[in-house]
């Protein structure tokens, strides 16, 4: 019995100083970022905050958002990749009362078919089916247009972006995952695969300058990359511009190097009842 009491005190030692070591960690993380937005040269990245995103994106997205204007009662939103629900580029926007469409490969974590303003349509997205798939999303919102569309497939996501451009899906604010290894002025892209599955290595995705390169071809200017993973880019329609002269005009300032690593679970642990909550599916 000694011997089992003393194993059990030792267990409690190891998980009081993991917890710790958590603490630690994450304060440390927030610290970083912090030191990291107050030195930017980009106004957008001093704005960045982590509400549901994987870190500081919605805080941009929301700065980004107030400029132009777009009110929640009139907002728009489509995210192609959102995981389980609980963590992603849009869930902000549904929380303040937009209207938007989910489309995804997994199971959200929570059930779905009461949900106000939204869509969720579970598919493997490809080019072959993304335009029937975003147009069903839109009538089933009844929505004809879109303020903000979010891309994060870990791998086609240049080709599916493209594909909507190309077909007049033309969002004001366009949110996209780019492969940070590569700095400008490489451009790299993988090749097109429809059944592309990452495997957690450098193959996925296409490097900033070459995303830049495809949105210029559709009138779009890039302004910012998150600063806490280096994860996302954003664009915005060349017609509003006008809104973000204080933005550097050079790629290599905007430009973010991965930290994909640095802050995987960063913060609270992401609750089912929260995101429920704020989606009007908690009575």
């Amino acid at each position: 019995m000694k011997l089992l009491k003393k194993v059990a005190d030792v267990i409690v030692r190891i998980q009081k100083l993991n917890s710790n070591l958590r603490d630690l960690r994450n304060l440390t993380l927030e610290s970083d970022l912090n030191d990291a937005i107050r030195e930017s040269v980009n106004p957008l990245n001093k704005f960045g905050r982590k509400v549901f995103s994987q870190s500081d994106e919605d805080g941009i997205t929301l700065e980004i958002v107030r400029r132009l204007e777009i009110m929640p009662s009139t907002g728009t939103f489509i995210e192609l990749g959102v995981g389980n629900g609980l963590e992603n580029n849009t869930l902000v926007l549904a929380s303040l009362g937009w209207k938007g469409v989910w489309i995804g490969g997994e199971p959200l974590d929570f059930a779905h078919e009461n949900l106000k303003r939204m869509n969720y349509e579970m598919a493997w997205i490809k080019r072959s089916n993304i335009l029937e798939l975003v147009r069903n999303g839109l009538n089933q919102i009844k929505s004809d247009h879109v303020d903000v569309l979010s891309i994060d497939l870990d791998g086609n996501d240049i080709y599916i972006a493209e594909e909507l451009l190309c077909s007049n899906i033309l969002p004001k604010i366009f949110i996209i995952e780019y492969n940070a290894k590569f700095p400008p002025p490489i451009l790299f892209q993988i090749d097109y695969e429809e059944d592309f599955v990452w495997q957690r290595d450098d193959y996925f995705g296409a490097s900033l300058q070459s995303m830049q390169q495809c949105f210029e071809n559709y009138g779009y200017t890039l302004i910012a990359c998150n600063l806490g993973t280096g994860s996302n880019c954003f664009f915005v329609r060349n017609e509003y511009v006008e809104k973000f002269l204080d933005i550097p005009r050079e790629i290599e300032q905007i430009y973010v190097p991965p930290k994909y690593l640095l802050h995987t679970n960063f913060g609270h642990p992401a609750s089912t009842k929260v995101v429920m909550s704020v989606l009007g599916l908690v009575k």
